[in-house]
């Protein structure tokens, strides 16, 4: 067995960035931006008015004075002319400020008496003007790689980039194997299960920003499993769950060895997700998951997802542990990493009671996974110890 540290990078080597692709912006959220983005324009492009009110020149401010409006600015429509002395400008939230005039004041500082204004005599203070490429200029960048959030793309439209340059989405081929599986929906004989590993890491998966395809499940045989995987053809990573340990039905790494892959790795140091595989059949990464849930849903958190990200380009692909107190004891760990699933709360960390590999009802309760190296002592309450977020 390799320790988790190893066999993520193994893992790692298997897997390269994929090539790039323009969409329109609008499409763009979630995916990975492959290169920085330069602003066409300074925003805003001119000064302009951050508030209702009037634009008058700021040497002019003071209690009790005394203005005529000349004319009104609003957001789209400058007022075209200049302001004079004594002057003012009926001016809204964004619109343009205009020559001749450098502070906008308030339009609860101010009485309004036909085209006559009169100054309060406590006025709000600072000028109520943004100026002229206030939020960013000409040049300036949104940088890559970075997921796309709705509020980057909000910054990058402002900046009037219509499309952007992104990494092409993963085309991931997952493979669950068992006779024992059928599909949700379908009517289990007396000793078969529902498939639902397939459908959480494929959940997992797409929310990185790839795209998971559920192949049929493959039997028991050789020539089940051959078929299915000639189905995953020109993926960019095969997945498959189950049948990857010793058994006498366990195939997985038997028939992939006759397809022509190249093992990279076999059996890890870790609790739950021992009996996982990796390696490369012909140019396309494996990686083979173990069948009970949550050891496939613990080594998709940690290896498939780190995998996913290197695909994508970006460059923080491991999750990294935060820290938080124990609430609860711990005994001492054995051998291997143990991720335990657990809850997180505004209090600290506590692991669940039960840890059973095969329990997908406490999976789902969890938001947390406590790690604890190999040998780890024991624990009291109120020691830090490192966690992965669910």
């Amino acid at each position: 067995m390799i320790s988790v540290e190893e066999a993520l990078a193994r893992i790692l080597d298997l897997v390269t960035p994929l090539p790039t692709e323009t969409v329109p912006l609008a499409q763009a959220a979630g995916r990975t931006l492959a290169f920085p983005v330069t602003a066409t324009r300074d925003q805003p492009p001119f000064a302009a008015s951050a508030m209702d009110g009037y634009a008058v020149k700021d040497v002019e401010v003071e209690p009790d004075a005394l203005f005529k409006v000349v004319g009104e600015a609003r957001a789209g429509e400058r007022f075209e002319g200049s302001v004079g002395p004594g002057q003012a400008v009926r001016i809204f939230t964004g619109a343009p400020v205009p020559e001749g005039a450098d502070h906008v004041v308030i339009q609860e500082d101010v009485t309004l008496r036909g085209s006559l204004i009169t100054l309060h005599r406590n006025l709000s203070s600072g000028p109520n003007i943004r100026p002229a490429g206030n939020d960013f200029r000409v040049g300036d960048t949104v940088e890559a790689p970075r997921v796309l959030t709705p509020k980057d793309v909000a910054l990058i439209a402002s900046m009037n980039v219509p499309e952007v340059t992104v990494t092409r989405r993963p085309d991931v081929a997952i493979i669950a194997t068992g006779d024992e599986l059928v599909m949700p929906g379908e009517d289990p004989g007396p000793d078969q299960i529902v498939a639902s590993n397939s459908f959480g890491l494929k959940a997992m998966i797409d929310a990185a920003g790839a795209n998971a395809r559920l192949l049929p499940i493959a039997r028991d045989t050789r020539e089940s499993l051959a078929t299915v995987f000639g189905l995953a053809e020109n993926a960019d990573v095969v997945l498959t769950i189950g049948g990857a340990s010793v058994g006498d039905h366990d195939l997985v790494g038997q028939v992939a060895a006759e397809l022509g892959m190249e093992q990279a790795f076999y059996k890890v140091a870790m609790r739950p997700g021992k009996p996982l595989m990796a390696g490369r059949m012909g140019t396309t990464p494996m990686i083979g998951l173990p069948g009970n849930p949550v050891s496939a849903m613990v080594c998709g958190t940690v290896f498939v997802l780190p995998a996913v990200r290197r695909l994508l380009g970006q460059t923080e692909v491991a999750s990294r542990p935060a820290t938080a107190v124990l609430t609860a004891p711990l005994g001492e760990n054995g051998p291997r990493q143990h991720y335990m699933r657990a809850v997180l709360s505004a209090d600290g960390i506590a692991a669940m009671d039960r840890q059973d590999s095969a329990l997908l009802s406490v999976l789902a309760t969890a938001n947390a996974l406590i790690v604890r190296p190999p040998n780890d002592p024991a624990r009291a309450a109120g020691e830090p110890v490192p966690y992965l977020t669910l």
